[in-house]
């Protein structure tokens, strides 16, 4: 990679969360689902409220820029909340399966504005164009807990936020903002349950999980890991953060038999490679 595309890389990222205004109270959640630990139900009324009357809060936040790197708080004009060490991560990642020639495409399972994909169909387009990104999501925000299935829901209602529905028309004007929708960005639209079971995909050489929910971690672990490559990597997103996903991750490793390794990326988001 040449010193112009290092450049463009990091200043592609800095542009995808937003960093010029990472010293800026902004209309989010702040950090992101923390919402979940304390009184969830208050919070995100007060948010929705705001947010449709497009309100938006400002002031200076001093520790704003150590913030953003780790993906603490939403940007408003960013395109992707998980900050820098994380788009690292996927680089990281990236780099690896091209220069060990592992095959298959990536995907990522909860997309929000597109940012993370956009920065992954980026590098795939210096460093091997054959890659395909796929963009899943339901493009209506999260589902409502299927408690009856999956009791370890019960309380979330990330399914309630105005700020998670991004439509799937939004996403793909982001990526041509970008100069970067072409044949190699293929869009799942809909529900997890329903459309990976059946996703034309042959094989993966990058999972990148951001479902948030038990539901929808463990939908993405059943109908994608087995056509992850050896030497492929999964990322979990919110791992370190919403208990029902970290259990949904413990309950398919146990049930599958994987040891490998869980590797920290920021204490939000971790991975591990197959062996």
């Amino acid at each position: 990679m040449t010193e112009t595309e290092d450049k463009y890389l990091e200043l592609l990222k800095d542009v995808l969360i937003d960093k010029d205004n990472a010293n800026r109270y902004q209309l989010t959640p702040y950090p992101p689902h923390r919402s979940y630990f304390i009184k969830r139900y208050i919070i995100n009324k007060v948010i929705n409220t705001l947010a449709k009357k497009k309100l938006i809060i400002t002031g200076i936040n001093k520790n704003g820029a150590k913030q953003r790197e780790i993906g603490l708080g939403w940007p408003i004009n960013g395109y992707s909340m998980i900050g820098t060490k994380r788009l690292n991560n996927i680089q990281f990642c990236i780099e690896n399966v091209v220069k060990n020639n592992v095959p298959g495409d990536f995907i990522e399972t909860g997309v929000w504005r597109g940012g993370s994909c956009i920065f992954a169909k980026s590098l795939f387009n210096i460093l091997d164009k054959n890659r395909t990104v796929w963009v899943a999501d339901s493009f209506e925000g999260l589902p409502k807990p299927n408690t009856e299935l999956y009791p370890e829901d019960a309380g979330d209602d990330l399914f309630s936020l105005e700020q998670l529905r991004i439509s799937k028309e939004q996403v793909e004007e982001n990526f041509e903002r970008f100069n970067l929708l072409d044949g190699n960005v293929k869009f799942l639209k809909g529900w997890f349950k329903d459309t990976l079971p059946n996703a034309p995909i042959d094989k993966l050489a990058i999972i990148r999980l951001d479902g948030d929910m038990y539901e929808s971690t463990m939908d993405g672990l059943v109908n994608l890991y087995h056509k992850l490559s050896s030497g492929g990597y999964i990322i979990i997103d919110e791992y370190g953060t919403i208990p029902a996903c970290k259990k949904a991750v413990h309950d398919f490793r146990d049930k599958n038999g994987i040891t490998e390794e869980i590797l920290n990326i920021d204490d939000s988001g971790y991975y591990w490679q197959k062996k």
